[in-house]
């Protein structure tokens, strides 16, 4: 705080007069003095008020207006508190706040500091639960066509709960009792607590990532809705509605409710009952395998009667056709035997012409002929070389002079005297004038035996042009 200075007139010896001295202050100086006094005046107080004008930027603090019917005031909730409401703020709520009085500065109001928000007439967790509730069910998450049924005869059954409650006992228990065979993985995690969520969902994804559990339970013994929250965490309930594997919620009683009951696949109303439901009674499938073996035997056994009866009848009646049977097979033996014979004529007449063909052909032979001509052929084979050597001599000298002229257009000729091929480096387009380049451009020069990169220093056009 600062003074100001004192201004006195001179004093005369026979009127002494004195000025009082005055404190002048900046407004800096004012609205800390007026801070001060309302933080010392009003350090704690609860308030009662609709939330209105909310406001949630970059920063994480929370900005609104405390109202009632005929009043206002500013609020704001600090970073470090608003990360530990357990429900989401909005206009229209209705809240009993703790905080204190203070003044923000920069503007000259005085607004208050809230360090506990919680909803009037209903408990933050049941708001923050229905807050939740509403809006994964909006999404879609809870819906009935995403439930999945649970496995008739489960193989692994995975669980996720604590490794020292009842409820893994209860559940163990009634596993082993119903169905001794059963693989089971237990995955403990903490089940109340910071970071029990995290942990839950880890536990969750793991299972997932073996490939081989069937069905998992998901679950702890009954308690408080604090004690049950973390079954209430978001990332809990995004976990269990991710899953691959079918999930049976197991939490708490049956009064207890969770949202994890809704994304599940199936909810069971204690750990107990969710065991019975995921695995059959072995003892039960024995014996009703032993009665469908009973009746598997009975209906084999009936079969294999009904047809040796029909057997029976069949072989009586092939009796009576045996003989009929021997009659036609006298008749197939006489058509064979005409058969033969006539093959046979045939076969005889078929030779006599053949040699009867064989002696004309014999006449008609083209060999003496053929002996006649064979004489011409040296003479014949001599004149094609000659052709064939003089027409080849032609088309070699051709080839040779087309090679040559070839050679002389080759751009790959014109690069082994001296010459190269400038290109742009970007395009790689052919450079014809100078006015494709200017001094600073990289080109590609192609010589006949590989490439230069070259920079452009001066461009200099030709005088005669």
């Amino acid at each position: 705080m600062r003074r100001g200075l004192s201004h006195t007139k001179p004093s005369s010896s026979l009127f002494p007069l004195e000025v009082p001295s005055r404190q002048v202050l900046t407004v800096s100086e004012l609205t800390a003095m007026v801070r001060a006094s309302l933080e010392s005046s009003f350090s704690e107080m609860w308030l009662e008020g609709e939330i209105s004008n909310l406001r949630a930027p970059g920063s994480g603090h929370l900005y609104c207006t405390l109202k009632d019917q005929s009043s206002q005031i500013r609020a704001v909730i600090f970073r470090s508190t608003a990360l530990r409401l357990r429900f989401g703020l909005e206009d229209g709520l209705h809240v009993i706040v703790r905080g204190r009085l203070s003044v923000y500065e920069p503007r000259g109001e005085y607004q208050l500091i809230l360090d506990h928000v919680e909803p009037r007439g209903l408990g933050a967790l049941q708001l923050a639960f229905e807050q939740l509730k509403r809006r994964l069910e909006d999404e879609g998450l809870f819906d009935a066509t995403r439930k999945r049924s649970l496995p008739d005869f489960p193989r692994t059954v995975g669980l996720v709960t604590s490794a020292t409650g009842a409820a893994v006992r209860d559940i163990l228990s009634v596993l082993h009792r119903r169905c001794p065979i059963v693989r089971i993985i237990l995955v403990p995690v903490s089940v109340q607590g910071d970071g029990s969520a995290e942990q839950i969902v880890s536990a969750i994804e793991s299972l997932n990532r073996l490939g081989s559990v069937d069905v998992m339970i998901v679950g702890r013994g009954g308690g408080s809705l604090e004690d049950l929250w973390s079954f209430n965490e978001e990332i809990v309930v995004r976990a269990v509605a991710a899953s691959a594997v079918p999930i049976v919620s197991a939490v708490g009683h049956e009064t207890d409710v969770t949202l994890t009951d809704f994304a599940a696949d199936v909810r069971a109303p204690t750990p107990s009952a969710a065991a019975e439901l995921v695995v059959p009674v072995l003892t039960e499938l024995v014996e009703r395998l032993e009665i469908l073996i009973a009746r598997c035997r009975q209906a084999i056994t009936a079969q294999c009667v009904e047809q040796q009866q029909r057997l029976d009848l069949a072989l009586a009646h092939m009796g009576h056709i045996r003989l009929r049977i021997l009659k036609e097979a006298q008749r197939v033996d006489e058509a064979v035997a005409g058969m033969r014979d006539a093959a046979q004529a045939k076969l005889r007449r078929t030779i006599a012409d053949a040699q009867a063909w064989t002696q004309a052909l014999m006449s008609q032979n083209p060999v003496f002929r053929v002996r006649r001509e064979l004489g011409v052929i040296p003479q014949l084979e001599s004149r094609l070389t000659a052709a064939m050597d003089h027409t080849l001599a032609q088309k070699l000298q051709l080839t040779r002079s087309t090679l040559g002229r070839l050679n002389g257009l080759s751009p790959l000729a014109v690069l082994e005297r001296g010459y190269a091929i400038l290109e742009t480096v970007s395009k790689r387009q052919i450079i014809r004038n100078i006015g494709q380049v200017a001094v600073g451009d990289e080109v590609v020069a192609r010589l006949a035996n590989g490439q230069v990169r070259c920079t452009v220093n001066d461009v200099t056009s030709n005088p005669s042009v």
